[in-house]
């Protein structure tokens, strides 16, 4: 089983705010599932570009620039 980090409760949320009345257990997974991949390869990038600049510390310009790309 695969630690995850963002609730269903979330993507129930977010499922709902987007229109959708009832959704099922399978979607909230899937989408989270989606989502947590692209935030890692977006954590990824900002701590890349964090590195680059000669910082540890990664700030919200790092985290931008990695989810434009």
């Amino acid at each position: 089983m695969t630690n995850r980090t963002i609730p269903l409760a979330a993507m129930d949320k977010l499922l709902k705010k987007a229109g959708a009345e009832r959704v099922a257990d399978s979607a909230k997974r899937v989408l989270r599932d989606s989502l947590e991949g692209i935030a890692e390869d977006i954590a990824s990038h900002a701590t890349k570009l964090a590195s680059h600049a000669g910082r540890k510390t990664i700030k919200s310009g790092d985290v931008r620039l990695a989810a434009r790309d």
